[in-house]
């Protein structure tokens, strides 16, 4: 796959050593650092998936970085949302994760979106990113980014966990190469329902760190152009029996009447 992003300029000598062994990996190297230190990803959501998601694009080099979230850190988000601490409790979770991220990486511009995503600011808010990354918990939220994505024609890596489940993939309306896969493909519009909540049924925090080192690498890879995205693919993870596999997503318009 071709990089989503041009190279920055070369980096800052303290850069270049924090990063270094990404400069040896295959598929990454400098010039892979370079694009992922000009990329733009926006992040919708600070909680359990948000959380390890935002810390691994910190470490990874990304440059600037938007946290999307309109809670405040909770005693009881501390089993799970790792970016945040019990210092943290009563403060926004944009506030919180940018803490975080600009401890790991001094070099990152982080933006804080203190708004709740909807239908309304959904395009203004991702406008301007390369990849946006949905972590969000509601599928009305989930709907929205969508929507938003495919008009604005970036890729959306989108992940959702719940008890010891969680599934992982990547939708994108206008891909550089292969077939349009979105949302609707997956959840078809007013079949999808919505998820009781963790408060309702719990949720491993292992697996939200899990899950979100996956949607972390494939924001990666799609910056970079290295490896294959999960695009037309639904990986699944069952934490419980510790096995995961994957289902193939097809473009609506593919499937037979």
């Amino acid at each position: 796959m071709d990089p989503l992003v041009a190279p920055a300029p070369a980096l800052e000598p303290a850069e270049l050593v924090r990063t270094a062994r990404h400069a040896v990996l295959a598929g990454i190297g400098e010039q892979g650092q370079r694009r992922l230190s000009a990329a733009r990803v926006t992040v919708i959501g600070a909680g359990g998936l948000g959380s390890p998601v935002l810390l691994a694009l910190a470490a990874a080099g990304v440059g600037t970085i938007t946290v999307i979230d309109d809670d405040v850190v909770e005693l009881t988000n501390l089993q799970r949302q790792l970016a945040h601490r019990v210092d943290d409790i009563g403060t926004p979770k944009t506030a919180s994760a940018a803490r975080a991220i600009t401890a790991l990486a001094p070099h990152a511009t982080v933006r804080e979106v203190g708004e709740r995503l909807d239908a309304g600011n959904a395009e203004r808010l991702l406008a301007g990113a390369d990849v946006v990354v949905d972590t969000s918990d509601s599928f009305q939220t989930r709907r929205h980014a969508a929507s938003a994505t495919e008009a604005l024609g970036l890729p959306l890596v989108w992940g959702a966990v719940q008890e010891w489940h969680a599934q992982a993939t990547v939708f994108w309306a206008r891909p550089i190469v292969g077939e349009p896969v979105v949302l609707a493909d997956l959840f078809p519009v007013g079949t999808e329902g919505e998820p009781p909540s963790c408060a309702q049924v719990g949720v491993l925090g292992a697996l939200c760190v899990q899950v979100g080192g996956v949607l972390a690498s494939e924001v990666v890879k799609l910056i970079t152009g290295a490896g294959e995205p999960l695009l037309g693919r639904l990986a699944m993870i069952d934490a419980l029996t510790a096995r995961q596999h994957e289902i193939a997503i097809r473009p609506a318009s593919a499937v037979p009447a």
